[in-house]
């Protein structure tokens, strides 16, 4: 999730710290009355409440969830989470169309948030990859290994090659894999480089590549960045007002036509960080339509 001081050379650094890209836009706070003020923290309160029931929610229904049919499970995830990110008072636009859904498919987007995790999963879920830390995170750690989340431990380089192969036998076995391959978060102003190693996945795998972009208005109120403690940033989502994320899907990548992991991961970059693409919006509501992928392309040595 949110970035901190690099520990080992071969970590990502983001330059965003939480008081500079994570700063409260306080100033338009104090410019309104004491009653509005008031108002304002009640409603904040009720969101946070609100947030926070629906993730004890999805705990407690965990465990008789997987005992559903994988279809049935996927439904309910993306139920759930689209309720917690309204719980939290999040409103939502999702743009373009996912790929179909009956396929393997390495999801990659920007970090910004821990926010992006559930606005991923409500359209694409599948099985998130994310640093060992969070699997000590309270509530939230126990969701995300019932979730199937895959746990990587960012200090240990040596436990990068088997991570990627767990992920590449998670996409053949038609699974879907979510990964950050920025590596850290960063405030949305800045973006990191895309990390190669996580494509190699989809190339053993022969599956196709789906950029996702996610930006967020305002930015400061969303991002998660440094060492800033959690409570802090659902404070800030929970009092700011008109909180807008905006997810782009991006048109699939095959990796077949790219010659090595680089270039697929260039790729993926070049696709999310762009913003030439005019696709028609889908309420959060809604599902996203599908339509056809690319073939699943064969397996191209990195």
């Amino acid at each position: 999730m949110n970035g901190t001081t690099a520990l080992s050379p071969w970590l990502p650094t983001a330059p965003c710290t939480p008081g500079h890209c994570g700063a409260h836009p306080g100033s338009a706070h104090r410019r309104r009355g004491a009653e509005a003020d008031r108002a304002g923290a009640v409603r904040a309160v009720v969101r946070l409440i609100a947030g926070l029931g629906t993730v004890l929610l999805g705990l407690l229904l965990a465990l008789p969830a997987g005992l559903l049919p994988a279809a049935t499970r996927l439904t309910l995830v993306r139920y759930w989470t689209r309720a917690v990110v309204r719980a939290f008072g999040v409103h939502v636009r999702y743009e373009g169309a996912a790929a179909p859904a009956d396929g393997p498919l390495l999801v990659v987007a920007n970090h910004v948030s821990w926010l992006d995790v559930p606005l991923i999963a409500a359209v694409l879920p599948g099985r998130t990859v994310a640093k060992s830390e969070v699997r000590r995170w309270p509530v939230l750690g126990t969701l995300a290994a019932l979730g199937g989340t895959l746990f990587i431990d960012r200090e240990g380089i040596m436990a990068l090659p088997g991570t990627v192969r767990t992920m590449a036998g998670v996409l053949a076995g038609g699974g879907r894999v979510v990964v950050f391959p920025e590596g850290s978060t960063w405030c949305g102003r800045e973006r990191g480089r895309f990390r190669p190693a996580a494509f190699q996945a989809a190339l053993d795998a022969g599956c196709a590549v789906q950029p996702v972009r996610i930006d967020y208005r305002p930015t400061d109120a969303a991002a998660y960045v440094g060492a800033d403690p959690l409570g802090s940033s659902l404070w800030r989502v929970v009092t700011t007002r008109r909180l807008t994320a905006v997810v782009r899907l991006r048109e699939p990548l095959p990796g077949a036509l790219y010659p090595d992991r680089r270039a697929l991961a260039a790729a993926a970059q070049r696709a999310v960080a762009s913003d030439s693409a005019k696709l028609p919006s889908l309420s959060v509501h809604q599902r996203s339509r599908s339509r056809s992928a690319s073939a699943s392309s064969v397996r191209t040595p990195a």
